[in-house]
């Protein structure tokens, strides 16, 4: 699963919202936003505005393969 496909997972999750409604919600465009999702490139910094506009928090870790235990 890609990072794209895991946000609309979530925005299912949380209520069906729609790709323009989460641009509003983090401040961009809805084209804007569409064009993050087509080239799959989002920067942390809008993955935080997503987690927000979700009323998450977002969490990224690097995890040993053999233990399953993070790095940090």
């Amino acid at each position: 699963m890609d990072v794209r496909e895991y946000i609309k997972l979530c925005c299912v999750k949380r209520g069906n919202i729609s790709e323009a409604e989460l641009a509003r919600r983090t401040g961009q465009t809805p084209q804007n936003m569409n064009n993050k999702y087509k080239r799959n490139t989002f920067k942390i910094s809008e993955l935080e505005k997503v987690a927000e506009a979700l009323g998450a928090d977002l969490r990224i870790s690097f995890v040993d393969k053999e233990t399953g235990d993070p790095i940090i």
